[in-house]
């Protein structure tokens, strides 16, 4: 497999494009942390069971609500419980980490699941000022400084720094340096890297270095057509890709009634509310959701929110979602639910692959603990 058909996705079943899951490892009120990871395992092993692509979880800070704080380590476990499904970071957040960290973290995974691992980057913190300064210890990097450390990350990975560079004889392991050495057999994949977005600096990037590019559509629904149509304008043809290959996020669940998928997404929406009014916590019941006294502000912004997630019928969620791609032009859809429980999550998934006609496979032979 060459790394065009390892970033290329085919769609299953009847869906216009390949579908995919992005997990943020949300977690609901009267719940903890570790039934939200082990709620992961049970997307990642449902999604690989129904024909789904690949299965990314985001890097977020300081959120109660959100606990993917370390994607690698979370990789690494989903790893241990699946077999196919293809697995990535949607995304490690470049400016909190070393370049050197991320390639070794990521080679690592590589070695662990072969050929499955999609290392997703971004140039925003996933946290505010103050927790960002935390995390790097420095002033000094920032989003501002994004190229250059994905430049550095980039030959970690293909240990290609040029004679006479300070890092020349520093090696990302695992990774390539160990086909160099005496008996050294190494892998035949690196993990494919793409960059994230949710305006036009990485999507112009992307299309520069001829990467994959995915769009955060599912909160950052208006920029979304322009930041599509300016990273396919920059596209350069790369020994990645040929063309380009665009992914969006996009927030959406199926329930078996309209009333319903909207009392569950009632519930992201108020998280959301929450977080941007500096009131960030766990993500409420639906019972919290339909009792919260929404002012008329807050009211108005949950409505806009709520806007963006295709939600209802399976029926409903799939046309919502064919209308998407074909507004868009997507070549990959990345589906995400930010709701309480977990019952709501898979649920909506097994709706949506049946609505889509995807196999109703076996899973793999490993076990969830």
């Amino acid at each position: 497999m060459n790394a065009v058909d390892e970033i290329r996705g085919t769609a299953a079943g009847s869906a216009p494009v390949p579908l995919s899951v992005l997990d943020l490892v949300t977690v609901g009120s009267g719940r903890t942390a570790g039934q939200a990871l082990r709620t992961s395992v049970e997307l990642a092993r449902l999604a690989e069971r129904r024909g789904f692509h690949r299965h990314w979880v985001a890097e977020h800070h300081s959120m109660p609500g959100v606990a993917s704080s370390s994607p690698a380590v979370i990789l690494a476990h989903l790893a241990a419980h699946t077999g196919r499904i293809r697995l990535g970071s949607g995304g490690v957040m470049l400016p909190n980490h070393a370049p050197l960290v991320v390639a070794e973290q990521f080679g690592t995974l590589e070695a662990l699941a072969p050929g499955r691992v999609d290392l997703g980057l971004g140039r925003a913190p996933g946290t505010d000022g103050a927790t960002a300064a935390a995390l790097r210890r420095t002033a000094d990097e920032g989003a501002d400084d994004f190229p250059r450390l994905l430049g550095e990350l980039l030959r970690f990975l293909d240990d290609g720094f040029p004679d006479g560079h300070p890092y020349a004889r520093i090696h990302a392991v695992p990774g390539p340096v160990q086909s160099t050495v005496p008996g050294g057999v190494q892998s035949p994949h690196r993990p494919p890297v793409w960059l994230l977005g949710s305006s036009g600096f990485s999507a112009r990037l992307a299309g520069e270095l001829g990467l994959p590019f995915a769009f955060a559509h599912h909160f950052s629904a208006r920029h979304t057509v322009p930041a599509l149509e300016l990273y396919r304008d920059s596209f350069r043809p790369s020994a990645v890709l040929d063309a380009p290959y665009a992914l969006i996020g996009v927030g959406a669940l199926a329930a078996e009634d309209a009333r319903e998928a909207r009392r569950q997404v009632l519930t992201g929406a108020l998280a959301m509310l929450r977080l941007r009014t500096g009131r960030p916590g766990l993500v409420p019941t639906p019972e919290e959701a339909a009792a919260y006294p929404f002012t008329a502000a807050e009211r108005e912004f949950t409505e806009a929110w709520l806007a963006d997630v295709v939600h209802g019928t399976p029926d409903a969620v799939r046309e919502g979602l064919d209308a998407l791609v074909a507004r868009t032009g997507a070549d990959e859809l990345m589906l995400t639910a930010n709701v309480h429980g977990a019952g709501a999550r898979l649920r909506g998934l097994e709706l949506l692959a049946d609505a889509y006609g995807l196999p109703a496979g076996d899973p793999v032979g490993v076990a969830a603990g």
